[in-house]
């Protein structure tokens, strides 16, 4: 390792490095508090991005292009011509994952491919800071005779940061301890190449993206230039917005959320169903759905998958799940709905009671929660890291409360509420706080609705029709599941839904399964979104959504 590299192990952020853009930059300046910038500050900041946006036109210009042809180690560097990209060869070249870069690679020469995030240059000595799939390594480069030439170090801190790189260099351990990065060794470059060149002014600056609301606040209070990355904007531009650390770990987590659901429940002997997307009539009842043409019929798209899942049980499937789009055509403005979801489905055979059902619910939630502590530390705390956010309190055996037993918990507080009416987004989040303190938990089911707020296929109390064998969970005081024992008698289903307003004739295959012997049943049904958004404390659902689709947005 050399004595400049010791010295200087971590490379500070380029100028260049927060770019700035007309997009990121409002003409009113307003923050996504709302919170709008006096003229001064926006000026200054539209000053410092047009600085910005020169310097990067001039390094543009100045070259990452092809090494000089006089330079004998030119072919160690420069930019990779498409048609080598093409497929061209199987070479069986080892790569490494900078993931996975330790000190156990120390002394050997690995090869990794990755984005360019940091750069930082002085003569004969570049830095580079190389990311992939959220973690990150230091590259040095420092000219020396046979190896680095200075043709070599101005082609890296001439290419514009977030290009695609191919990096082949020897690892070391430094004695200084890297704390900007995830990777604590270091490389020591021998040859880069350059795979695929990003523009050198970007519309969001991945720094930018990154900051936290701690980071910005903390900076306008010292009076520095920083930009706040509004949500629109990042929404327009998600594929930068997406490279994030914060985000890279949300969808991992998000993953991982949607993989042990599945684990859990085919260990239950549920098996997987793909049911159809498109119906000839609203599944759920009322007119939040998306009407369309199918071949000169009028149709339009699954609300959920709760016709066809509970028909799969009427043909003798016993246990059975489904992950896959859900759409609603709600205008609701709200940061916890959207117009399309990804629904998380269960429907299964109930021999005596729905808590059959709710016993269901319980252990593969708990179980969930314990699994995301223990195996995803590092993507809960990339996420904390920029959203800050408390564990979430919950009970290894999960409290249970009866709609009635919710209602008089509120009346007791002060709260007007219609105690045959479902609750609002408020009082559910003031009953949540009610549970916490009574209880110590974040996540507990309320079940028994009246019957009047619930979808017409839903089974009615013996004891009291004016209630009903459904419920619904929550975590931190908002609703995250509901779920129900379903009506199996098609005289009783026929006349729920023509109460509903229902078009029977729509429907008439889904009651026409009941007609020929159905075992009492019932199931639940999850938004990914909104487990992945409460469980991190995440206070917009368009966060855990890849490419959100609400009443406003229907791209990218």
């Amino acid at each position: 390792m050399s004595e400049a590299s010791e010295q200087n192990p971590t490379p500070a952020p380029e100028d260049n490095s927060e770019q700035f853009s007309t997009m990121a930059l409002e003409a009113e300046g307003e923050s996504e508090g709302g919170k709008k910038m006096s003229k001064k500050e926006a000026a200054k900041l539209d000053r410092l991005r047009k600085k910005q946006e020169l310097k990067a036109a001039a390094t543009a210009n100045s070259g990452a292009a092809a090494p000089a042809s006089e330079d004998p180690l030119a072919a160690n560097y420069g930019d990779v011509p498409l048609n080598e990209l093409q497929s061209k060869a199987v070479t069986g070249r080892q790569w490494t994952e900078v993931g996975k870069l330790d000190s156990g690679f120390e002394a050997q020469t690995v090869l990794f491919r990755g984005r360019l995030q940091a750069k930082r240059g002085k003569g004969k000595l570049a830095f580079l800071v190389v990311r992939e799939r959220g973690f990150t390594v230091q590259c040095v480069l420092n000219v020396k005779p046979d190896v680095v030439s200075p043709q070599m170090v101005k082609y890296a801190t001439a290419l514009s940061t977030e290009s695609i790189i191919d990096i082949e260099g020897v690892v070391s351990v430094p004695k200084v301890p890297i704390e900007s990065t995830t990777q604590k060794v270091e490389v020591h470059v021998t040859k880069i190449y350059s795979i695929s060149n990003a523009e050198p002014v970007l519309p969001v600056n991945i720094d930018d993206a990154a900051r936290s609301e701690t980071e910005i606040v903390k900076a306008e209070q010292a009076g520095e230039p920083v930009i706040r990355v509004n949500q629109d904007t990042r929404l327009n531009n998600r594929v930068l917005d997406l490279r994030t650390p914060a985000n890279q770990a949300i969808f991992r987590l998000q993953s991982e959320v949607g993989m042990f659901f599945e684990q859990y429940l085919r260990a239950k002997d549920f098996i997987a169903l793909h049911t159809p997307k498109l119906m000839p009539g609203s599944s759920e009842g009322g007119s939040a759905v998306f009407k369309l043409d199918y071949m000169g019929t009028p149709a339009c798209l699954a609300q959920s998958p709760q016709l066809h899942k509970q028909m799969a049980i009427c043909a003798d499937f016993g246990r059975v799940y489904e992950i896959g789009p859900v759409f609603r055509a709600e205008r609701s403005f709200t940061h916890r709905h959207l117009c399309e979801f990804v629904g998380l489905d269960v429907e299964m055979e109930i021999k005596e009671h729905y808590s059959e059902v709710m016993d269901i619910v319980d252990e593969l939630f708990v179980s969930m929660f314990d699994s995301i502590n223990k195996n995803s530390q590092k993507q809960l705390e990339a996420i904390n890291r920029q959203y800050p956010f408390k564990p979430l309190k919950y009970l290894p055996r999960t409290l249970r409360l009866t709609f009635e037993e919710g209602i008089k918990m509120l009346e007791e507080a002060g709260v007007n509420v219609d105690p045959l009416g479902d609750l609002n987004t408020e009082n559910e989040r003031k009953l949540g706080e009610l549970v916490k303190e009574k209880y110590d938990t974040e996540f507990y089911i309320l079940h028994r609705y009246p019957l009047a707020v619930r979808p017409f296929y839903t089974m009615p109390c013996y004891d009291n029709p004016t209630y009903s064998n459904s419920f619904d969970v929550f975590i931190r005081g908002e609703e995250i599941i509901s779920g129900a024992q379903r009506v199996h008698e098609p005289q009783l289903l026929e006349k729920r839904a023509r109460e509903l307003g229902i078009d029977v004739k729509t429907i008439s295959t889904y009651i026409d399964a009941f007609r020929y012997g159905a075992p009492p049943h019932g199931g639940f049904g999850v938004g990914l979104e909104r487990v992945v958004m409460l469980f991190c404390a995440l206070n917009n659902i368009r966060k855990t959504s890849l490419f959100p689709r609400d009443p406003n947005r229907l791209a990218p």
